[in-house]
């Protein structure tokens, strides 16, 4: 298994009304589910350009948390639609691969 500091990281700069109010920073298993960090590492980074499905940018960047369970978890990533029903992998339409979603949150 892959040691635990050479796992990849990215984080998310989180603003409430335009108040920067933190960083939430991820570590991804990627020896665990490769195919899974990679899609969610390129759209934290934007790389991939234009999605073919939605025609809007491959990037969480400025897409807002559609659901907020206080003490308990947030939920975001939809940059088409914004209310969790919408959003593209890198790989095209929704992320068909086998995965699980293993992250440790610092």
């Amino acid at each position: 298994m892959m040691a635990e500091k050479t796992r990849p990281q990215c984080f998310f700069e989180v603003e409430i009304n335009r108040e920067p109010i933190g960083r939430i920073v991820f570590q991804l298993f990627s020896d665990v589910c490769p195919e899974t960090c990679r899609n969610f590492l390129c759209l934290c980074t934007g790389e991939k350009g234009i999605g073919k499905v939605t025609g809007k940018k491959l990037w969480y960047k400025g897409s807002t948390f559609h659901r907020v369970v206080k003490s308990f978890m947030i939920q975001g990533g939809d940059f088409s639609e914004g209310n969790g029903k919408g959003g593209e992998s890198i790989f095209g339409g929704y992320f068909r691969g086998k995965h699980r979603v293993v992250f440790r949150v610092f």
